[in-house]
C-alpha cells in the first residue's frame, strides 16, 4: 500500500510517501517539504501547499493519507496556520477518493519509537532505521511527515512480519491504541 503522510504547517509543510509491504516493512517513495513564504498573503500560501499537494497526489499516486492530528499550543498564530493547511489536506485527500487517517504525535510517536513521549531526535532515527535510509532525512517536518505515513499503514492492521511477529515499536503502538479505546469506553 502507498501512503501519503502529511505534516501540515503553513511555512513549511512536511511530505512523505512510502511503500508498506504486507509484512509491515517499508520503503521510502518520496520525501520533502512544501514551503511557502510568510509574507505571502494567507490565500496565496494555502493555494500553494494545495497545489504541491495535488501534484503529489498525481504523481505519486498513494491509497491513503496520513495527517497530524492538530492540537492546541500556545502560539495561536501558529496552530491556525496549521489547523487551515491539515484542512485543505483532508479535503484534497477526500477529493481524490483517498482512504484518510488523523494520528496525534504522540500515537505517531508511539507507532515509531515505542515510546509516545519521544522527542523529534528519537523519532528521526527510528524512520531513518525503519525506512533503512543512508542519513536522516531533512527537516525533521519531512521525517515526522514519514512517521506519520508508518503510522497510518501499520494502525490499518496489517499483517505482522513473516511469522506474524510485531516489531516492539509496533507492539507498543497496539497496546497504546488497546489502551485509548478502552479508555474511550
Amino acid at each position: 500500500m502507498r501512503i501519503l503522510g502529511i505534516d501540515p504547517g503553513l511555512t513549511r509543510c512536511g511530505y512523505g510517501i512510502i511503500d508498506l509491504r504486507a509484512d509491515r516493512t517499508a520503503s521510502l517513495v518520496a520525501t520533502g517539504v512544501l514551503r511557502t513564504a510568510p509574507e505571502l498573503a494567507i490565500e496565496l500560501r494555502l493555494r500553494a501547499i494545495g497545489e504541491g499537494i495535488d501534484a503529489l497526489l498525481a504523481e505519486h499516486r498513494p491509497e491513503a493519507v496520513a495527517v497530524e492530528r492538530v492540537f492546541a499550543q500556545h502560539n495561536l498564530r501558529t496552530v491556525m496556520g496549521t489547523a487551515q493547511v491539515s484542512g485543505l489536506a483532508l479535503e484534497r485527500a477526500a477529493r481524490a477518493g483517498l482512504e484518510v487517517g488523523l494520528h496525534t504525535p504522540s500515537e505517531v510517536k508511539a507507532a515509531v519509537t515505542g515510546y509516545g513521549a519521544a522527542d523529534k531526535r528519537q523519532v528521526t532515527a527510528m524512520v531513518t532505521r525503519i525506512l533503512g535510509l543512508a542519513e536522516a532525512p531533512k527537516p525533521a517536518d519531512a521525517a515526522d511527515a514519514l512517521a506519520l505515513a508508518l503510522c497510518h499503514g501499520w494502525s490499518r492492521g496489517a499483517a505482522g512480519p513473516a511469522g506474524g511477529a510485531l516489531t516492539p515499536a509496533q507492539r507498543a503502538w497496539q497496546e497504546a491504541e488497546r489502551h485509548a479505546r478502552s479508555s474511550r469506553t
